[in-house]
């Protein structure tokens, strides 16, 4: 449960590293995945970070109310879209890991 008293049953936690020369792209597709990720049903928290002492690392931090949102999600197609781009944005596979609520 987050301090707004709704309950989360998934978290994901996504690691990014952009390409030598895309930070900028890789800021605009995390901060775009914003807006249509918070309005999707059943997200609670969806909260990209730059390591400032790392431009170009980032980390992504989603809540879900169940884990049916979040498979939903990875269905949706903004997060498609963001993700056939990966390859050509980021310096390897985006590192994913999804823990569930004890």
């Amino acid at each position: 449960m987050t301090a707004t008293g709704v309950t989360v049953g998934v978290t994901a936690l996504a690691r990014l590293r952009a390409r030598p020369g895309q930070e900028a792209a890789v800021r605009a597709q995390a901060l775009s995945l914003v807006a249509p990720t918070r309005s999707e049903p059943g997200n609670v928290s969806y909260r990209p970070y730059e390591d400032p002492l790392d431009p170009g690392a980032w980390i992504v931090v989603e809540e879900w109310a169940d884990a049916a949102s979040w498979e939903a999600h990875l269905a949706s197609p903004h997060l498609a879209g963001a993700l056939a781009r990966t390859a050509a944005l980021l310096d390897g596979p985006p590192d994913v890991r999804v823990f569930g609520a004890a």
